[in-house]
């Protein structure tokens, strides 16, 4: 089965319940510019939101909420923020144990298609997808040009099929 045929399957998935996580030092629910855009792209391709958290930059509370989520009746956990290189940017080390199989190829093209836009600093990006429980967890950087780019070109248009694949 390639992935035309997965895609043809995947379609039986329906909309998509998904939840945001927002892990910032700063950022709150007011200004949370990312998490809110993750919920506009999503809303506007037909999903649905089951929860949503901003969280301090905190590897303990990241992983409380995830482990929450995963407990929940979301399919799909976008996590933004805190992925970057700085000293504080934990998101993807807190996030990565708590993972059954981790989907590098997201990582890869998030990248990819991030040099076309910001060159050579797009190496600077982290980012992850995987899969835990029979449900996907995304990990995306905390700018918005960047959770554009990750939800408009590489994870909406792959989604049924990616939840499709993680509950089989």
């Amino acid at each position: 089965m390639g992935a035309p045929d997965h895609r043809a399957s995947a379609e039986s998935v329906g909309p998509v319940a998904y939840a945001v996580l927002t892990v910032s030092d700063t950022r709150t629910e007011a200004t949370d510019g990312s998490g809110h855009l993750i919920q506009h792209l999503c809303n506007e391709a037909g999903h649905h939101l089951v929860d949503y958290e901003v969280v301090k930059n905190e590897p303990w509370r990241v992983q409380t909420a995830v482990r929450r989520f995963l407990q929940g009746p979301g399919q799909c956990l976008f996590v933004t923020g805190g992925t970057g290189a700085g000293r504080r940017d934990l998101t993807i080390e807190t996030v990565t144990p708590l993972l059954e199989k981790v989907l590098p190829g997201f990582g890869e093209l998030f990248r990819w298609l991030s040099y076309g836009e910001v060159g050579s600093a797009a190496m600077l990006s982290r980012a992850l997808c995987g899969v835990s429980q029979g449900k996907l967890v995304c990990c995306l950087p905390g700018a918005e040009a960047a959770v554009r780019l990750a939800l408009s070109k590489v994870l909406l248009p792959e989604l049924p099929h990616l939840i499709w694949v993680a509950t089989r």
